[in-house]
């Protein structure tokens, strides 16, 4: 049974297009199949984490992790008495707005949107499922709830001061309420990104090579785990041990998050979703203790994984691609593929062609933007950098 402090999808806000419900559905599982089904969740599948799609089949790509976090926001969700389906749709598109290349590839194209009123891949989310996927009769994106659509875009928590455009395009017409915090559903999605990540980014950090179990042995909750699964299973093989050892990690971040949340939400007082919203603080959250030897493992992964030699070497490269890839379609945007010319035709103007631009080279894929590099420019932007560690393992 929900608590009363959940999402009920019987309340539901609605659509911005009425529709009528579904006999066999909720409105927030329709939500979530239509974001599974939609065009950009499949691009995720050559979207990577951190490392170049070309590096290994075997690191997480975005469609994998976003999978890993809708599966630990259901667990939690469910276990705090909320709306598992919600929290599950925002959690599996929290990432639908990322440009090629990770973050590495927002950067650079916030950077050239600048002009235009920048780039930010969580508003470029909310554009995506209210604008870009257009495969329904009667409207333009997913026509998701309110109640999604809130949770996509606030999920990290009230959006104040300069609004991304994008954001602030949609919110014109549909009212997010973006000053206030988003539901618990939402603010779970949010955590469960942040433990999704930590945890397989040391799995894949170890695989790559970047840093050694030795090196991340002494890292809270790192260290703990490391010491239990030699105590139970002292002649276990490496792969196992590491695998034993990391999956405890999980789990003791997990763990907390629900105990401390419970007790948030229990003095809270909240009674309705919309008292979550009106709280003026999160429910959702770490424990300081956990908190803190949290920020110890983002601060060695910052460090040791997204600021190693080898990752840097390759992100220079894709950052020189995108610099180069973007001017080029600006210059000649009749080489944006043919269903996108009704649109370049309605353009009024460079910051709205530039808009266009942004949403053609983000919803690339790795793959596809070094591709179409290659085929304008006619260079490989990766040669010269030969067979690294990464792509060995």
């Amino acid at each position: 049974m929900s608590e009363t402090f959940a999402c009920d999808p019987s309340q539901s806000r609605g659509r911005l297009f009425p529709e009528d419900e579904s006999a066999h559905r909720s409105c927030f599982q329709r939500d979530r199949d239509r974001i599974i089904h939609s065009s950009a969740f499949r691009r995720l599948k050559h979207k990577t984490q951190v490392f170049v799609e070309h590096e290994g089949d075997f690191y997480r790509t975005r469609l994998t992790h976003s999978i890993e976090v809708a599966q630990v926001a259901r667990t939690i969700s469910n276990t705090l008495g909320l709306d598992v389906d919600l929290a599950e749709a925002v959690a599996l598109a929290h990432d639908l707005g990322h440009t090629p290349f990770g973050h590495t590839g927002e950067d650079a194209l916030d950077a050239l949107m600048t002009p235009y009123g920048g780039f930010d891949h969580n508003a470029q989310t909310v554009r995506i499922v209210t604008s870009l996927e257009r495969h329904y009769a009667e409207f333009d994106g997913l026509n998701l709830t309110w109640d999604t659509l809130e949770g996509i875009a606030k999920h990290n928590g009230p959006v104040v001061g300069d609004i991304p455009y994008a954001l602030s395009e949609y919110n014109r017409k549909h009212d997010l309420e973006l000053h206030t915090h988003a539901s618990a559903e939402a603010q779970v999605a949010a955590l469960s990104d942040d433990i999704a990540y930590n945890n397989h980014d040391l799995h894949d950090g170890l695989r790559a090579g970047l840093f050694t179990e030795g090196e991340i042995r002494d890292l809270p909750m790192v260290a703990e785990s490391y010491a239990e699964v030699d105590r139970l299973y002292p002649d276990t093989d490496p792969y196992r041990r590491r695998h034993e050892a990391l999956r405890r990690v999980f789990g003791i971040m997990v763990v907390d998050l629900i105990d401390t949340s419970r007790q948030l939400l229990k003095d809270s007082g909240a009674q309705s979703a919309q008292d979550i919203r009106d709280l003026g603080r999160p429910v959702i959250a770490f424990s300081d203790t956990r908190f803190a030897e949290l920020k110890e493992i983002r601060h060695f992964l910052f460090t040791r994984m997204y600021r190693a030699p080898n990752v840097m070497a390759v992100r220079e490269r894709v950052n020189q691609a995108l610099n180069e890839l973007f001017p080029i379609y600006m210059a000649d945007p009749s080489l944006l593929p043919q269903r996108w010319q009704g649109d370049v035709a309605r353009a009024q103007g460079q910051a709205a062609l530039a808009r266009l631009v942004a949403d053609y080279v983000a919803g690339m894929t790795d793959r596809f933007a070094l591709q179409h590099h290659a085929e304008l420019t006619g260079r490989d932007i990766l040669d010269g950098l030969g067979e690294t560690p990464l792509s060995r393992r």
